[in-house]
């Protein structure tokens, strides 16, 4: 983990404590790495849920609720998959955001997709946004630059609910 995640970590608390809202996480590529940023603030358990590492299909269909049908249509590297992983997070961990990721951190290429894409979404109160994102870099690079670009997301996201 760098510093840049643990800040970022620290202002997605801090927006969630200000707002009086919950986290939770669903990650496949990332492995825990955004919910274990989170849960290094100081405090983090006063609005951390919870997280779902859910790298196999069969997991994030049950843990997650994400639909068998959507997987055998468009695969797990999508961002209609990653929104459906935030959704199920919120409702499944009872958080009022939840922020997934899915992707390609390599080293080959999976499913048809190019090693670095990734897909992020937050489902919040207001609705479910998603970003599709190309990284470069190896294995590792990729994943902390997702790490980051999730943490990003999830603070923009609660930092914008009424």
């Amino acid at each position: 983990m760098t510093t840049g995640d643990v800040d970022l970590a620290a202002e997605v608390i801090a927006a969630a404590r200000e707002r009086s809202a919950t986290l939770a996480t669903a990650e496949s590529l990332t492995g825990g790495l955004v919910c274990a940023a989170l849960v290094d603030v100081p405090g983090a358990s006063d609005v951390v849920r919870g997280g779902v590492v859910a790298y196999a299909v069969d997991v994030k269909v049950s843990a997650l609720g994400v639909p068998a049908d959507l997987v055998e249509r468009l695969g797990t590297v999508h961002e209609s998959v990653a929104r459906a992983m935030a959704e199920g997070a919120r409702q499944r961990l009872g958080a009022t955001h939840a922020v997934a990721t899915t992707g390609v951190a390599g080293p080959d290429p999976s499913e048809g997709q190019p090693v670095g894409t990734v897909y992020i979404a937050v489902a919040g109160p207001e609705g479910t946004v998603d970003r599709a994102y190309g990284f470069d870099g190896d294995r590792p690079a990729i994943r902390r630059a997702a790490c980051q670009a999730a943490l990003v997301l999830l603070r923009d996201t609660v930092a914008d609910t009424a």
